[in-house]
Order: structure tokens, then C-alpha cells, then sequence
């Protein structure tokens, strides 16, 4: 494997499972110095673990995204850590609101936009802040979703407005920001293989079944498959690659 993010630091929220953690360990296997954030230490504390075993360097830093100054301090602390933020991932997010519009829960609806939309606003606005400042400027990449810009379905109105809007957040800021030397692209998956895309009561050979019958490519993608999208967009290989949106969800969105 090549070494792309060698003495490069990476800021990964969400990073305790799932889709982040699959971010940060394949950045630490490129050379990475990674920074996992998230709100629950012990997770973050087990991926920090994984990337050391394997020879990585990471730290483990407790975060609130939904909190601006818990974002602020975050980014703070990783420069102080490891010296600058060279890419940032902006992974955290919640799947809440299975119900129609009529029917969605304030709670849940308070919850998707704390989390999934001014959370990522408040990652943007303390990363950009930062990486603007530096010489080398910096890449940030968002994970959006398949199911917002993309795609659309019954009873799932309130994380599909949520995720949409994440994807329009991405494009404007990218616009704003590449003068500043600060490059912002998205990543939108389908269902990988994480809990969240289990329905209720549903194993993953139940999963497995179902996804043959209704995605074009027969299956979920890997968590590693959208790692790949997202060190490709925040590598110098996708270097004029501004505003986009890769949507990786084995054509269901085609």
C-alpha cells in the first residue's frame, strides 16, 4: 500500500465504529497520524487500539459535534497533538425518524439536525478556520448519504432531509473555501455493512437476502469499499475534484 498521508494529520468524528472507524484505520495504514473522535471513550479507545497494532499512530479525543465549542476544542487539541490538520472527515451522525413526515417526532427531527446537519456545520466552520492558515491548506470530506440528494423512499423523511442537506452544505462550502487553499468534497453511501442498515429484528443473512432483491449490485458495500471514496477524495489524486459527490451504494441511486 502506498503511504499517501505520510506526516499528514487526520481528524475522523464518528470514529468508534462503523464507516469512521473503517476511515481511520485506513488512513493510519497510509501513514496517518489520526485523530478519532467521537462521544463515547471506550470505542474510540478500541479504534485507537486497532491502529496501533498495527504500527499506527492515533490519539482518542471525546467530542459533541452538535456542540460548537466542543468542535472547536476538538480541532484545537489535534493540532496541539500532532502539529496541524492536514484532512478532516466529518463521519458522526445519527439515523432516527422512521416514520412519515405527518408522523415524525419533534425529538427525533431536533436530533437528525444537531447532529447531521449543524454538526457538520460546526466541523466545517472550526477545520476551515484552522486549515486556512496553514501554507499546505487542507482537504475535508463529508459523509452525506445515498438516501437526501440521491435518492428518496417512504417514512424516512426526516434523515433524508438530513443527509440532503449535508450534500448541499458541501457544495457551497466547497465554493466558499477553495480559494482559501481548503478543498471539500462528499461521500454519500448506501447501506453498508453496519448495524444501521439492519432493519428491526434483522440478521445479517436476512440483510443479505434482501439486498440481493433491491440493489443492482446484489449486496451491501464494505465499510473498507467507502474508506477507499474517501482517501481517494482527500488525496492528491483528486486534486481538482471540488463540490463533489461520490455516491457509493452499488447503483441503487443510478
Amino acid at each position: 500500500m502506498t503511504e499517501r498521508f505520510t506526516s499528514r494529520t487526520v481528524l475522523v468524528t464518528g470514529a468508534g465504529s462503523g464507516i469512521g472507524r473503517a476511515v481511520a484505520l485506513a488512513f493510519a495504514a497510509e501513514g496517518a497520524s489520526v485523530v478519532a473522535a467521537g462521544r463515547t471513550a471506550r470505542s474510540l479507545g478500541e479504534t485507537v487500539s486497532l491502529i496501533e497494532k498495527e504500527g499506527g499512530t492515533a490519539a482518542a479525543i471525546t467530542a459533541d459535534v452538535s456542540r460548537s465549542a466542543d468542535v472547536r476544542t476538538l480541532v484545537d487539541r489535534a493540532v496541539e497533538r500532532f502539529g496541524s490538520l492536514d484532512v478532516a472527515v466529518n463521519n458522526a451522525g445519527v439515523f432516527r425518524g422512521g416514520a412519515p413526515v405527518a408522523d415524525l417526532a419533534e425529538g427525533d427531527w431536533r436530533s437528525l439536525l444537531d447532529i447531521n446537519v449543524t454538526g457538520v456545520l460546526f466541523c466545517l466552520q472550526a477545520e476551515v478556520a484552522r486549515m486556512r492558515t496553514q501554507s499546505t491548506g487542507g482537504t475535508i470530506v463529508n459523509i452525506a448519504a445515498n438516501l437526501g440528494a440521491h435518492r428518496r423512499v417512504p417514512g424516512l423523511a426526516g434523515y433524508i432531509a438530513s443527509k440532503a442537506a449535508v450534500s448541499a452544505l458541501t457544495r457551497a462550502a466547497a465554493l466558499d473555501h477553495i480559494a482559501d487553499g481548503v478543498r471539500i468534497n462528499a461521500v454519500s453511501p448506501g447501506p453498508c455493512d453496519t448495524p444501521m442498515s439492519l432493519r428491526p429484528g434483522e440478521s445479517d443473512i436476512d440483510r443479505a437476502a434482501r439486498m440481493k432483491s433491491v440493489s443492482p449490485l446484489g449486496r451491501v458495500s464494505s465499510t473498507d469499499e467507502v474508506a477507499a471514496a474517501v482517501l481517494y477524495l482527500a488525496s492528491p489524486d483528486a486534486a481538482s475534484v471540488v463540490g463533489g459527490d461520490l455516491v457509493i451504494d452499488g447503483g441503487a441511486a443510478a
